[in-house]
């Protein structure tokens, strides 16, 4: 009896792992990256060929480590996380001031940037690429508390949470300014903003801010232009790398043999490869930090304008998996956090890309799943857990309901009794294998009752003659008679 309950119990732990697998979803992300080791491979066999092995073993230590950590987390239920949110937060601000007093100098000079945490002459993670996780979850956690218990909401509670969503990011983007990390803070910006369309503020407030942020844009450019619009960018705050990668962005070729250098260089890879490409592990061109900000321009050069479209079709479908589980989700909580997601996904592929080709600056922001590096691989594999753990939730809740129906039908035929499934077991337009499963176990479970039902009242039927012939005896005794 021992063996067949634990058997039955890892069984159905094992069932329960299974469909917490959205293989639609992690189907993408696994081809992602391992077009990111095949393109990593190229590139420091190509650049540091006597750190390949290194290089490649350490990034197969991240994929392992981002992996187990997506795992956890695609366990974590609703409720806890909308509790550990708050201390998520703060503890992402307490790791994001590390940088100011463990850096490394010579990657400060490098870089312009004092964004990774480093003791001595190791560099050990990039605490911003954590925070964005956190800083997802505490907005969403915002947005749900903002919208309870309200169908219809005054133009002042939008304003309201307006201050709330711009009250947790002051915070982060002040640590990002500290240290000098724009393009981090513009994806910051970027999952605010879809967080705050999800969120339903009225449009009387977000057209004004959106023009009011372009014309800001634009201002920029036009001052950005001048020289005397550098100084005074310059005396309000903006590094001198930050002026020369809008510069190189601004006028890349008169600047190729200087500060777009590395700009101009991916450019000419990505217009080297053609249609085709070069064939794998086939470079000519000297690209700076291609294995991680320039990892695009390996793709275009060795697998042409056909590979590069392969993965910005994977990146796509990817997306689309990801807002369909957004749209079938009836948790708020889970809408929130899976919009943050999309939106910081998509600016990293719109960023990195779009700077690769040229049509924006550099911003030194990786593309997921594919470059080299561990802080921003693993943040991105902890989103993807976020997200099957949203998916498995859904579809638990669609099968509840599939199989309430199916338990209450069964109670008004009069069949049997069913218990009330537990809240944990759904799927909605498409049953799962596992409601069709459930449900042909109850009609087993009804055979079943209507058998015993059948062999009881026949056992009745037996029983009932010889009680009613015992009645008939009982009754046949004479009565004494009266003598008169």
């Amino acid at each position: 009896m021992l063996n067949l309950y634990f058997g039955v119990h890892m069984a159905k732990s094992k069932n329960t792992i299974e469909r917490r697998i959205h293989y639609s979803i992690l189907l993408p992300v696994l081809i992602l990256l391992l077009v990111g080791m095949v393109s990593i491979f190229i590139a420091t066999n190509f650049d540091y060929p006597k750190n390949l092995v290194h290089v490649m073993s350490q990034q197969l230590l991240w994929i392992f480590l981002g992996s187990v950590l997506a795992f956890v987390v695609m366990l974590f239920n609703t409720e806890f996380l909308w509790k550990v949110t708050p201390w998520l937060y703060i503890f992402g601000l307490g790791l994001m001031v590390l940088p100011l007093v463990f850096y490394s100098p010579s990657l400060v000079a490098s870089t312009g940037a004092k964004n990774w945490v480093s003791i001595g002459s190791v560099t050990l993670f990039q605490p911003s690429e954590f925070m964005k996780i956190s800083y997802i979850l505490f907005l969403s956690r915002i947005g749900v508390r903002a919208k309870q218990g309200k169908e219809v909401t005054e133009l002042q509670d939008d304003w309201l949470l307006l201050f709330q969503y711009v009250a947790v990011t002051l915070p982060v983007l002040g640590l990002l300014v500290l240290q000098g990390d724009m393009g981090t803070a513009l994806v910051f910006l970027a999952i605010l903003a879809g967080i705050i369309v999800v969120s339903g503020i009225s449009w009387r407030i977000i057209l004004p801010v959106v023009l009011v942020f372009a014309a800001s844009i634009a201002l920029f450019i036009m001052v950005f232009i001048t020289d005397w619009g550098k100084e005074i960018l310059l005396k309000l705050g903006v590094q001198t790398y930050q002026i020369n990668r809008i510069s190189a962005w601004l006028d890349p070729f008169t600047y190729a043999d200087g500060i777009a250098f590395q700009q101009t260089q991916g450019m000419i890879s990505i217009g080297t490869g053609g249609i085709y490409g070069k064939g794998f592990n086939h470079l000519d061109l000297n690209v700076p930090v291609r294995e991680s900000d320039m990892i695009f321009t390996v793709i275009a050069e060795d697998f042409g304008l056909i590979g590069g479209g392969l993965v910005l079709l994977t990146y796509l479908f990817l997306i689309y998996r990801m807002l369909r589980v957004t749209f079938k989700s009836n948790n708020r909580f889970y809408t929130f956090i899976s919009t943050g997601l999309i939106m910081m996904i998509v600016f990293h592929i719109f960023e990195n890309i779009g700077a690769a080709v040229g049509i924006l600056p550099l911003t030194g922001i990786p593309l997921p799943f594919i470059s080299q590096g561990g802080s921003s691989l693993i943040s991105n594999l902890i989103g993807v857990g976020l997200v099957l753990s949203m998916a498995y939730h859904t579809n638990l809740n669609e099968e509840n309901k599939i199989l309430l129906a199916m338990s209450r039908r069964m109670r008004a035929s009069g069949t049997s009794k069913v218990k009330a499934v537990s809240k944990t077991k759904i799927k909605k337009n498409k049953p799962s294998k596992s409601a069709i499963k459930a449900s042909q176990e109850l009609v087993k479970a009804k055979d079943k009752v209507d058998k015993a039902t059948v062999k009881l009242r026949q056992t009745i039927s037996q029983i009932m003659p010889s009680l009613h012939q015992g009645k008939r005896r009982k009754g046949s005794k004479k009565k004494p008679t009266r003598k008169h």
